[in-house]
C-alpha cells in the first residue's frame, strides 16, 4: 500500500474524555483508532482492583465507550487497538465479545498477552511486587491485525506500540525496517497522549483563542509507507496542531537522543518538523537503530501507609509559628513514623488584602509500614494542638486514617525471557519472537554546540518569554524539555541553559543528579532530574507528584536574556 494510513487517538490516560471515541469516529476519515489507557500509576490502581476481583484489572471505561461506538466503528470499517487490557487483556477481550454479541455487531476480537511477569517475578530477580509488567512492542498487534481482528486488546505495551502495530501491519513492514518503524514510533509518541499534541498543556496557550481550547480535538497521524507522517486533527475541531505543539509533545517523558522501544530505537536527534498547512505538521527524516536486548519492566509495590496534615499559618511570624507547631507535634508522637517530612509553602504576601493571600501552608507528611503509626493517632495529635499552639491555628482538612501508597521501580529483563503472544479471534496462539538483531542502549555522542551569540545588551526577564517547556515523570525521576523558536534563540539557549544554570533556577534540583541532552533539530534541551519524585508518582514525594508543573516553574524564572531575542514591547 502506498497511500497514507490514518491512525487516530481517543485516549491519553485512564479517565480521559469519555466522548472522544465517538468524536473521532464521526469527525472524519480514519483507518484505525487507538487508545492509551495505561501509566505507571494506572498499573498500581489496576493491581489493587485485581486484588479485590481477579476478573478485573482492566480499564472499564473502554467498555462503556464501545457500548456507544462499536456499531459505528463496524459501519465505518475502523479497526480499534487499545492497551486498555491492563493486567487482564484476555478478560477484557472476553468482555468485548460479550458486548458485541449483546449489541448484535459482528466483531473479531484478538488480544496480546505475555507482558505479565508477576508469576515469575522471583525467578527473574524482580522481587515481590504487586504488579510486574514488561513493555512489549508492536508485532503482536500487527499479527492480530494481519489475522483479521477488528479490535485488538493489549496489556502493557509501550505507548507508541498501539500506533506502530497498525502502521506495520498496513504497510507490511519488515522487522528490520528500522527507519520506517522509528518514524512510526515518533508519530505514535506524539499522538499517544491525546490532546497534548493539539494544544493541551501547551506552554504558549495564550496564543490560542480561548474558544478553540473549550473542546480541543484529539490528534491523528497520517503515516506514510516510508515512515514519515503528518500530525493533524479532524476538520473543524478545536485546539491547535503546530510545530510548537508537536515539539512540546516530542519532549514529553523522554531522555536523550535515543528513544528505545522493543522493536526499534528511534533517534530523536534526527527528527525534522515542518508546517504542512493549517493544523498539519510533517515529521520526516527519522532514523532508527536495532532495539536494546532487554525489555523494561514496570514494577509496582505497596510501599506502606501514608498520612498528612496541612496547617494554615496566617499573618506575622510565619517561620516562628511553623517551628512551634512542628516541635509540638513531634513531641506529641508516641511512636515516630519511619518517614516524617515537613514542607513550608510561603504562599503568604505582606499586607495582604485577603486572609487567604496572607496565609502560608505547612505540610506534614508521614509514612510507615505499620498503619497504626500514621493513622488516627497521628491525625489526632495534630488536632489536639488546636487550642494550644500558634495564634490563628487551623488545618485544611479534618483528621483521617492513613492510606496505602505505592512505589514504582523499573526493572529490565532479557527480551528472550519474556513471552509475547498474539491470541487471534479464533483462539489460535502465535508466539512473537524477540528482535533477532539488538544493540545495547548507549548515550549518543553530544552534538556540536552552535556558535554563541555576540555580546550585547541584556534584560532580566522570565525564560518563558522566549522558551516553551514540557515536563513529566519518569518513575522516580522527571524530565524537563525546553525549546525555542528561532536559530538565534537556540544559539543563546544551548550555551546558557546548562546543568549548573538549571540547578540555580530550580533550587530543588541542586543536590540531585541532572543530565542534559541537546536536540539541535528541535532547538531543544532536555534535562533528566533523577530522584526528584522519590519512589514514583504514588509515593507523592512533592506536591506536584508527576512533575507536570516543573517546566512551567522553570519558564517563570528570571535570568539575563539578550534584548534582541525578546518579544517587542517586553518591559
Amino acid at each position: 500500500m502506498t497511500a497514507a494510513v490514518r491512525i487516530g487517538n481517543c485516549s491519553g490516560f485512564y479517565g480521559d474524555r469519555h466522548a472522544a471515541m465517538h468524536e473521532m469516529l464521526t469527525g472524519g476519515e480514519l483507518h484505525y483508532l487507538t487508545g492509551d489507557y495505561l501509566a505507571e500509576l494506572t498499573m498500581l490502581i489496576l493491581g489493587r482492583d485485581r486484588m479485590k476481583n481477579p476478573e478485573r484489572g482492566y480499564a472499564k471505561t473502554f467498555l462503556t465507550q464501545l457500548e456507544q461506538c462499536l456499531g459505528l466503528a463496524h459501519d465505518k470499517g475502523v479497526r480499534i487497538v487499545a492497551n486498555a487490557g491492563g493486567l487482564n487483556p484476555a478478560g477484557l477481550a472476553d468482555a468485548v465479545r460479550e458486548l458485541a454479541d449483546r449489541l448484535g455487531v459482528p466483531t473479531r476480537v484478538a488480544h496480546v498477552e505475555g507482558d505479565d511477569l508477576l508469576p515469575r517475578a522471583a525467578e527473574l530477580d524482580l522481587g515481590s511486587p504487586l504488579t510486574a509488567n514488561a513493555y512489549l512492542g508492536a508485532w503482536g498487534i500487527a499479527e492480530c491485525l494481519a489475522g483479521g481482528a477488528d479490535i485488538v486488546i493489549t496489556g502493557r505495551v509501550t505507548d507508541a506500540s498501539v500506533i506502530v502495530g497498525p502502521a506495520a501491519a498496513h504497510f507490511g513492514w519488515a522487522r528490520t525496517d528500522y527507519d520506517r518503524l522509528a518514524g512510526a514510533v515518533v508519530a505514535g509518541h506524539v499522538i499517544e497522549c491525546g490532546i497534548q499534541a493539539s494544544g493541551g498543556n501547551y506552554a504558549f496557550f495564550t496564543e490560542i483563542p480561548t474558544e478553540k481550547l473549550l473542546h480541543p480535538g484529539f490528534p491523528l497521524a497520517e503515516i506514510h509507507a516510508d515512515g514519515s507522517s503528518v500530525i493533524t486533527k479532524h476538520p473543524g475541531t478545536g485546539g491547535l496542531v503546530s510545530v510548537d505543539t508537536v515539539t512540546a509533545q516530542l519532549l514529553y517523558e523522554v531522555t536523550g537522543a535515543r528513544y528505545a522501544n522493543p522493536d526499534v530505537t528511534a533517534r530523536m536527534d534526527s527528527i525534522e518538523l515542518a508546517a504542512d498547512g493549517p493544523d498539519r505538521v510533517r515529521i520526516s527524516g527519522v532514523t532508527g537503530e536495532p532495539p536494546p536486548p532487554t525489555y523494561k519492566v514496570s514494577l509496582n509495590s505497596i510501599g506502606g501507609f501514608r498520612n498528612s496534615t496541612t496547617f494554615v499559618l496566617t499573618g506575622l511570624d510565619v517561620e516562628a509559628k511553623a517551628e512551634l507547631v512542628r516541635t509540638q507535634l513531634e513531641a506529641a508522637m508516641t511512636v515516630r513514623p519511619a518517614e516524617l517530612e515537613w514542607t513550608l509553602s510561603r504562599t503568604d504576601h505582606p499586607d495582604a488584602d485577603t486572609e487567604e493571600t496572607a496565609s502560608a501552608l505547612l505540610h506534614c507528611v508521614v509514612r510507615d509500614p505499620d498503619p497504626a503509626n500514621v493513622g488516627r493517632k497521628f491525625s489526632a495529635a495534630g488536632i489536639e494542638l488546636a487550642l494550644a499552639s500558634y495564634p490563628g491555628f487551623c488545618v485544611t482538612a479534618p483528621p483521617g486514617d492513613g492510606q496505602v501508597y505505592g512505589v514504582f521501580t523499573p526493572g529490565y529483563v532479557d527480551a528472550a525471557k519474556v513471552p509475547h503472544i498474539a491470541v487471534h479471534a479464533d483462539g489460535t496462539r502465535v508466539d512473537i519472537s524477540p528482535a533477532a538483531e539488538t544493540l545495547a542502549l548507549e548515550p549518543a555522542a553530544e552534538p556540536k554546540v552552535p556558535e554563541p551569540l555576540p555580546p550585547g545588551p541584556t534584560r532580566r526577564a522570565p525564560l518563558g518569554l522566549i522558551a516553551g517547556a514540557r515536563s513529566g515523570d519518569k518513575g522516580g525521576s522527571a524530565n524537563v524539555g525546553v525549546w525555542v523558536r528561532t536559530d538565534e534563540q537556540w544559539r543563546w539557549l544551548a550555551h546558557t541553559l546548562t546543568v549548573a544554570k538549571l540547578r540555580e533556577l530550580l533550587p530543588e534540583t541542586a543536590d540531585l543528579p541532572v543530565t542534559r541532552h541537546l536536540l539541535p533539530k528541535l532547538r531543544a534541551v532536555n534535562f533528566v532530574v533523577e530522584g526528584i519524585l522519590g519512589q514514583g508518582v504514588a509515593y507523592q514525594a512533592r506536591f506536584d507528584p508527576q512533575a507536570k508543573g516543573l517546566g512551567e516553574w522553570l519558564r517563570s524564572r528570571h535570568l539575563e536574556i539578550p534584548e534582541r531575542l525578546l518579544p517587542e514591547g517586553t518591559p
